[in-house]
């Protein structure tokens, strides 16, 4: 047993006494990224209660649960930074890639205290398969958003695409490494895949800020 809440409060206290003496884009870094490990606890005590209630069971949680309740908790944030602050595009893209990595970060910390960190191609699946899924799923959300945003068709329907999009490629990603052979491997692969076809958008959002 672990006990997550003092593994945050451990990580996330120097981290945010940091950010005091911060300015500009690396404050807003260091604050989301300890956003992000708090949406992670968050998360997981969500996931937590709806399997207690019998709402699914263990093995189905990972396939149709976690990827609807943590896609949600991330996109939270950024709707309302860009609904309250509405800061320039750089700056939310920024926020987001903080907030993702904070939450992959967080989740990678706790999984490897509870299975232990002596396996090495375990500790390489966790840092750049499941933890890389994290932050493609909020790139696809925010690049989606911002686009959106750029042809001020930002609404509603825009926030349930992009997040539709990215609770779809987490269920996709868990449901692949659920199998053993090479059903796993391409869903190992597929995070860092992803990474390289989403440098095409990212590129073309760049030019243009």
């Amino acid at each position: 047993m672990i006990y997550s809440e003092n593994i945050l409060i451990c990580i996330t206290a120097p981290l945010l006494i940091a950010a005091i003496f911060l300015r500009g884009e690396s404050r807003r870094f260091a604050v989301f990224f300890a956003v992000g490990m708090f949406i992670c606890l968050l998360s997981a005590y969500i996931s937590g209660f709806l399997e207690y209630a019998g709402v699914m069971d263990a093995k189905d949680i990972p396939l149709y649960l976690s990827p609807v309740v943590e896609e949600s908790m991330k996109l939270l944030p950024l709707i309302f930074v860009l609904l309250v602050i509405q800061p320039p595009e750089d700056s939310l893209f920024l926020g987001a890639v903080a907030l993702g990595t904070g939450f992959a970060t967080f989740e990678n910390c706790c999984y490897i205290l509870t299975a232990g960190a002596e396996n090495l191609a375990y500790i390489l699946v966790r840092g750049l398969a499941v933890g890389v899924m994290h932050l493609v799923c909020v790139l696809m959300v925010i690049l989606g958003t911002i686009l959106a945003r750029r042809t001020k068709t930002l609404s509603v329907a825009a926030f349930v695409g992009a997040l539709s999009t990215a609770m779809c490629y987490h269920s996709l990603y868990n449901l692949l490494v659920s199998q053993p052979g090479v059903t796993s491997m391409i869903g190992y692969v597929m995070p860092l895949a992803t990474v390289l076809v989403l440098t095409v958008p990212y590129r073309s959002i760049r030019k243009k800020i």
